[in-house]
Formats: structure tokens, sequence, C-alpha cells
């Protein structure tokens, strides 16, 4: 089956609907999201609902999380955001109902999806909503193993808005490296397939994963990111930084 796989859209509606968009040209309807929907940006509530609409799947996030309960080791710019995001979808748009359908959405979220091989988490098989696994883990033997140890085969994620391919003879693939193209085979895998709304691999176009068959095709795409970043800016309880980041991708 012929999926579309996308995560950390963290409330950038520009990047969202041209990702959505090039899903819908490449023929693919069904579509998984890997958390953190909201956080950082500045239209949570429209993001929100395009993925309502839109996807098959969705796994809880760590912002999706913060957004509905106490957070938890977010630093200040992160907090204030969580803080205001909260505000904005207390207070968003379509009246009480379509206010309520959001929260209750983010709070019947799952935290890992298993289907047969394959697992979708946000962050780890070990820690599905918290856990980041960084390209400089596979130095890390211990932690990779016990990792690999969790998983049937494959595991896609996101959360460190870095996308490339874990390999249990620890490597790591970046797209570049594999021409935006890798073949699955039966050695155990992990994918993070980057970020929508907020890429930190110093490509600051939007990354999602088609996943067909033993195909994984990473797609990146630009946005019109000044649109973005002039939101933020605008915003008082949104750091400056938060609009930078989107021009450096990192």
């Amino acid at each position: 089956m012929k999926r579309a796989l996308i995560s950390d859209i963290h409330a950038n509606l520009e990047a969202l609907r041209v990702v959505l968009d090039d899903i819908r040209g490449q023929g693919i309807s069904e579509i998984y999201c890997l958390g953190d929907i909201i956080g950082y940006g500045p239209n949570p509530c429209e993001c929100l609902d395009e993925i309502m609409r839109r996807c098959q799947v969705c796994i809880l996030g760590n912002h999706d999380q913060a957004a509905l309960f106490d957070p938890d080791g977010f630093n200040p710019v992160a907090l204030r955001a969580v803080y205001w995001t909260r505000e904005q979808l207390e207070n968003g748009p379509g009246g009480r109902t379509r206010v309520d359908a959001r929260w209750e959405f983010l709070g019947e979220l799952p935290r890992m999806h298993v289907e047969g091989d394959f697992t979708f988490v946000h962050g780890s098989p070990r820690e599905p909503t918290n856990e980041y696994v960084f390209p400089e883990d596979i130095y890390n033997h211990r932690k990779m193993d016990t990792l690999f140890g969790l998983i049937q085969k494959y595991c896609f994620q996101g959360h460190t808005h870095i996308p490339g391919v874990f390999t249990s003879q620890m490597e790591f693939i970046t797209p570049e490296d594999c021409g935006y193209e890798y073949r699955l085979t039966r050695e155990k895998t992990m994918i993070n397939v980057g970020s929508v709304g907020q890429p930190r691999d110093s490509d600051p176009r939007s990354c999602y994963v088609i996943l067909d068959g033993d195909r994984v095709i990473f797609r990146r795409l630009d946005y019109p990111i000044n649109i973005v970043s002039g939101k933020i800016y605008a915003t008082e309880s949104l750091d400056n930084m938060l609009g930078d980041r989107l021009h450096a991708g990192r």
C-alpha cells in the first residue's frame, strides 16, 4: 500500500498545505501523521483541522501532549509557545463544538501504531512520545541495540526533525546519501521522516516520506517561508527565533 508519512508540522499551515497538495498530486490518499501537529507555529487550529480531515492515522507528539497536560522539559521559548497554543485552541474558530472536537481529537491520539512489521511512533520505540534518536546515536551501540530490539522490523518516527535512515549496522543514511530513495531489506531499520513545518537538517524545505512497498521516498518541497515567519514575528508570544530558524532550516 502506498502511504504518505508526515510529522512535526508545528502549526505551519503554509508548509502543510504544500505537502498535502504534493501528496494529492502523487495519487496518494492514505496519510499517517507521526505527531507534533501543533507547537511553535502560528496556525494550530487550522493545522489540526487539516490533519483531522485528511489523516487516517495520527500519533501523539510531545507538543500535542504539552497542550493537554503540564509541559515537562520545555525551554522558555517552547513553553511560551505552548501556553499561547493552548489559548488559540480554546478560543479557536468554529464555535464551541469545533473547539471541543479539536481537544477531543488531541486527547484520543495514541502513542504508537503497529501494523505487522511496521511500527509508527513520534519519538522512539522505547519512549514513543519523548525520546530523541539523533544521527550521532549510531555511536551509542547500547541505546541503538535496545531500540532495534523493540521493533518487529521497521520503525518510522519524527521528533528530531532530521530525516534519514538508521540501519542495524549502526549507520545513519541521509536522504542525500541514498538519492532520496531507500530500499527496505529484511534487516531491522528505523526511518526518520523529517519535518513538514520546521526542518532542522540545514535544508529549510518541508520534508515527508512516501512508503511504497519496500521503497522509502523522501520528498523535499519549497513553501512560502516568509509568510509563516511574518506571522510569527507579528505574534508577541512566539519568539522571533522560531521564525528565523525556518529560514535557516535548523
